[in-house]
């Protein structure tokens, strides 16, 4: 069984950075393709980044801010979020699927889920 841990939220200022990771088990992490999505207060789940092989793909929010990558040996994908702004204050999901003939930008065609990490910008 997939399991999915993500780490690296927390409060940050407006305009400053943070890197979310999260890290894979349970399955061989190199054929899945990940992805990140994210919930504001009050609000639905949203798309935010995903690396499906070469392929990265970004909502336009976040688009020249936020990089998404993956270290196979690690286990790990990663989000790092730079320029941060309020609006993007949600708690942080990691996902993963199997089905790799497709980049997944919709949250039910992911499978695996991780717990969340809340990260907060204050203005």
């Amino acid at each position: 069984q997939v399991q999915l841990v993500e780490s690296g939220g927390g409060l940050v200022q407006a305009g400053g950075s943070l890197t979310l990771s999260c890290v894979f088990s349970g399955r061989t992490f190199s054929s899945y393709q990940m992805g990140w999505f994210r919930q504001p207060p009050g609000k639905e789940r949203e798309f935010v980044a995903t690396i499906n092989w070469n392929d990265r793909r970004y909502t336009d929010s976040v688009k020249g801010r936020f990089t998404v990558s993956r270290d196979n040996a690690k286990n790990t994908v990663y989000l790092q979020m730079n320029s941060l702004k309020p609006e993007d204050t949600a708690v942080y999901y990691c996902a993963a699927d199997s089905r790799r003939w497709r980049t997944a930008i919709n949250p039910g065609e992911y499978a695996y889920w991780g717990q969340g990490t809340q990260v907060t910008v204050s203005s």
